[in-house]
């Protein structure tokens, strides 16, 4: 059974960081293709960043310099690394690997 399990979401303030986890179990982790998604509300699901099985980031144009994403293959989980945050950074955080979604995480970027 595939699970993707999303944590470390909150209430930050602008420019304050936090930093997202995605444990995958089920799944041959380290030969995928695993990427960070999010939804905003009344707006669509957007890839926010993704990572190869062979570490190689890709960023959507609105958080690069700002975000990092990593993958540990021994701990088969997905990071996203997000620092100087902005109020439109506001969403919901979804772990993606090719056939399945995570449950979301909420982030809240506010004063």
């Amino acid at each position: 059974q595939v699970q993707l399990v999303e944590s470390g979401g909150g209430l930050v303030q602008p420019g304050g960081s936090l930093r997202l986890s995605c444990a995958a179990s089920g799944i041959i982790f380290s030969i995928y293709t695993m990427g960070w998604y999010r939804q905003a509300p009344g707006k669509e699901r957007e890839l926010v960043a993704d990572i190869t099985s062979d570490g190689i980031p890709k960023y959507v144009d609105s958080v690069k310099g700002r975000f990092t994403i990593s993958r540990d293959n021994a701990k088969n989980t997905v990071y996203l690394q997000m620092n100087s945050l902005k109020p439109e950074d506001t969403a919901v955080y979804y772990c993606r690997w090719r056939y399945a979604w995570g449950q979301g995480t909420q982030v809240t970027v506010s004063s």
